[in-house]
């Protein structure tokens, strides 16, 4: 009897979900290019994984290299290599992700209120345009400012100040702000414009009701705008804390024109993979850095979608 039951349940599901294939087929049918390439790029690639637990012999090949278990692993962590990365990596990113989202949401509260379509448009087109220039482009930018010989700020502002000329790429304690300064300058427009989009399809009928009420333009924005685009801020510090431990390579690699005296404080695992390849050709301890840099950010994204949620579920019983 509880057998005959189960076959009519599996029946019934497998009888809902034919039906629901029948009727959304067309959606499906545009999912199949969106699958196959999530399929080759992301998921096909994994069976690199194994480079990172091999000694690589490209005579051999990949499957039939020698065995070497943790070893690449023992061999990153042994050195200071390992924590001056992921120090890097999480400070400038964690950096990051506060600074753009504060200045993104300013830059839009101030977009919102210009009332001139056309110079609104203007506004965000300029704003924008860092976000659309190449990192190589960018690391030229700054080359011309901070050039020794040719640079602005040695030629002209330091001189004016009574300064004696910064030999920039030489100089590491100048660099966290650097990055940072040309960082923001770069990302912020596009997460202004996803900021800008909620906060126009917020109901202006809660801005007339607060005036009404005597409320000033800063009570507006602290008690109407923030908490109704707090969801699109949390959805964009999600996908940010899921790529915590991913870094922008042409801001790390092209704006410090791969100095070495900036290594210390502008490598970053992106870099150091990529220098641990290029440079070193040691395959199997850049593979070993890199699942290292997937892992962790991995278990980032897990852990900050279990706050979010519980966070959810403690906010719904209230």
């Amino acid at each position: 009897m509880a057998q005959a039951k189960r076959h009519t349940a599996q029946a019934t599901r497998s009888s809902i979900f034919f039906k629901k294939l029948r009727r959304y087929r067309a959606l499906f049918i545009m999912m199949i290019p969106g699958f196959l390439y999530l399929i080759i790029n992301n998921y096909l690639p994994m069976f690199g994984v194994m480079i990172a637990f091999k000694d690589i012999n490209y005579a051999k090949g990949i499957l039939g290299s020698d065995w070497i278990g943790f070893k690449n692993f023992e061999y990153l962590f042994m050195t200071t290599d390992a924590y001056i990365i992921t120090r890097n990596t999480i400070l400038y990113n964690g950096s990051f992700i506060i600074l753009n989202t504060v200045f993104a949401i300013a830059v839009a509260i101030l977009l919102s209120e210009v009332r001139r379509k056309l110079a609104a448009r203007f506004y965000q087109s300029i704003i924008l345009l860092p976000y659309l220039i190449s990192m190589v482009i960018v690391g030229y930018l700054v080359l011309s400012m901070l050039s020794v010989e040719s640079g602005y700020l040695n030629l002209n502002l330091l001189p004016m100040f009574g300064m004696e000329p910064i030999s920039w790429y030489f100089e590491p304690k100048y660099w966290p702000y650097i990055l940072t300064i040309v960082q923001l300058w770069k990302a912020t427009g596009y997460l202004c414009v996803i900021f800008l989009a909620a906060i126009i399809g917020i109901d202006h009928e809660y801005y007339e009701a607060a005036t009404i009420d005597g409320a000033s333009k800063w009570q507006q924005i602290r008690t109407i705008t923030v908490p109704l685009i707090a969801p699109t801020i949390t959805i964009m510090t999600l996908l940010a804390i899921g790529r915590i431990f991913y870094s922008d390579f042409g801001l790390f690699y092209q704006v410090p024109l791969n100095s070495g005296p900036l290594q210390p404080v502008t490598d970053v695992i992106d870099t150091y993979v990529y220098r641990g390849l290029m440079t070193l050709g040691d395959i199997g301890m850049s593979s070993a850095a890199g699942l290292y840099q997937s892992l962790v950010g991995f278990v980032l994204v897990l852990l900050s979608n279990y706050i979010v949620s519980r966070r959810n579920k403690e906010n719904a019983l209230f």
